[in-house]
């Protein structure tokens, strides 16, 4: 069966190791914590809070972590059919450093390279893509092949259907450099209608950081909706029926890691039940600090009721 799913997400996955202990280097971190992690794994895990039903395009490395991702996406809900597996390459591990409020160093373990870079175009099940209600892609997977070719094969199949989103999560240690990302990002954007990014993975994608010129520029290239993520300034929206700026929820700050997966799958939640647009900005953004005030990413996704009570009740 490869119809019936709400959202379909096509990315990262790896296991997160993140220190249990905050404000100190990872050479003086004594004890971990393991989870599930990846950012297009972590907003379908985000959906499937909300009771969606949610799936993964990726691949895993044939080893004890690649046995515990499986695991862990059957625990929280999301279907593993499209997960592959890739014999030679190990399952990636990222480690982090938690310095709040606002300093959370990644360290990436993807050598020789990721298996999620390893998708081949051969491999994808265009009929689910298609069938999705939501298809939901990173600029990530852009960034070396086959995926690149998987990705835009993806997309082209895809047509613009639905609702299909472009997570500009730029990360410059995948790419040799901005200009090489801002030329893929270029092509993915002729073929989705949602692009949500901060203000840096704007400049990555249309040559500006400031937010009303990047969201018109990105409405210029046929996305119906343009989210622009501005910090502190909260986040900026633009869509046919006009422009809303919802202000940021505020939250005494753990680990920003995982924040922005949660407002992906809160996005995802709100359009799929056509929320207005401001109240589907307040209810992502309200899910982001939820995030936010928590040590994991995919563990901490929160349900409905969670994020209404960060809302103080208010939908």
């Amino acid at each position: 069966m490869t119809t019936g799913f709400d959202l379909v997400t096509m990315g990262r996955i790896g296991v997160d190791i993140y220190p249990e202990q905050t404000g100190v280097g990872l050479e003086d971190v004594t004890s971990f914590g393991k989870y599930l992690g990846g950012s297009a794994t972590n907003v379908a895990v985000a959906a499937a809070r909300y009771g969606r039903r949610s799936a993964v395009i990726t691949k895993t490395g044939d080893d004890p972590f690649g046995r515990y991702l499986h695991r862990a996406l059957g625990e929280f809900g999301v279907d593993d059919r499209f997960v592959g597996t890739s014999a030679h390459l190990p399952t990636p591990v990222t480690f982090c450093e938690i310095f709040p409020p606002d300093d959370f160093p990644l360290y990436f373990y993807r050598f020789p390279k990721a298996p999620d870079l390893d998708l081949s175009p051969g491999e994808l099940d265009l009929d689910a893509i298609r069938a999705a209600r939501v298809f939901w892609v990173t600029v990530t997977g852009l960034s070396q092949e086959p995926s690149r070719s998987a990705t835009l094969a993806a997309l082209e199949a895809r047509g613009r259907k639905g609702i299909t989103v472009l997570d500009l999560d730029y990360r410059p240690m995948f790419w040799e450099s901005r200009e090489q990302a801002r030329e893929w990002v270029g092509k993915a954007l002729d073929h989705v209608t949602v692009a949500v990014g901060n203000l840096d993975e704007c400049d990555t994608a249309v040559a500006s950081r400031e937010p009303r010129e990047a969201a018109k520029a990105l409405r210029d290239r046929g996305i119906s909706l343009a989210v622009v993520k501005q910090g502190p300034k909260g986040v900026l929206a633009v869509d046919d029926s006009g422009e809303v700026e919802v202000p940021p929820v505020p939250v005494d700050v753990v680990n920003g890691l995982g924040a922005g997966d949660a407002f992906g799958g809160a996005l995802v939640h709100g359009l799929l039940s056509e929320w207005d647009t401001e109240r589907v900005m307040r209810f992502a953004n309200a899910a982001g600090a939820h995030v936010a005030g928590e040590l994991s990413c995919s563990d901490a996704m929160p349900t409905e009721d969670q994020v209404l009570r960060k809302l103080g009740g208010n939908a």
